[in-house]
């Protein structure tokens, strides 16, 4: 059976960082599923200016997190910075981290991290105006393309994309497309 990807975000999550790795997912034969905190659509931000719309699959009040195998948190200023005061968002970035399940967060993604309280001892890395709230939830931080520590994936920027995405389809088992 294929795996299954959750994807949280809402208006603002920074276009790159969901498009390429979700499209990194469906061609390694992984399911995505967009959940956000309202229906229908929301809007991503492309550099400098609002970007494309992206359909929302489920609320994130219909989230089943036992139907998945990993959950993605893409960044942008904006996007996790809403969701990290929606309680069900980081309530479920705890359930899938205390699962075991891969957790992966680029750039901003890992403010949520921060609000489940999951980084406390891990190895992580983001965008650079997060780390200080890293270390200050006791992460051990540091300045990579790509780090795994256990079920945690983080990345720091657009840049990184290709490693996330492959280190995120390593995790859930599935074999990396040439």
């Amino acid at each position: 059976m294929a795996s299954k990807v959750l994807i949280i975000a809402t208006d603002g999550f920074e276009q790159s960082e969901l498009l390429e790795p979700r499209r990194a997912l469906d061609d390694a034969g992984i399911e995505t599923v967009v959940a956000s905190p309202k229906s229908g659509t929301i809007k991503g931000w492309d550099h400098t200016d609002w970007g494309k719309k992206v359909g929302v699959d489920l609320t994130l009040a219909e989230v089943e997190a036992d139907k998945f195998d990993a959950i993605m948190l893409p960044g942008g200023q904006m996007n996790p910075d809403s969701l990290r005061l929606e309680e069900r968002a980081v309530s479920l970035v705890r359930e899938f981290v205390t699962a075991g399940k891969p957790v992966a967060a680029i750039c901003h993604g890992p403010w949520l991290l921060v609000e489940a309280d999951v980084v406390q001892g891990r190895k992580v890395t983001s965008w650079p105006s997060v780390r200080t709230d890293l270390r200050n939830a006791g992460a051990n931080v540091v300045d990579e393309e790509v780090v795994v520590d256990g079920n945690l994936i983080t990345s720091r920027n657009p840049d990184d994309i290709p490693a996330f995405s492959k280190a995120l389809i390593e995790a859930v088992g599935a074999t990396v497309p040439a």
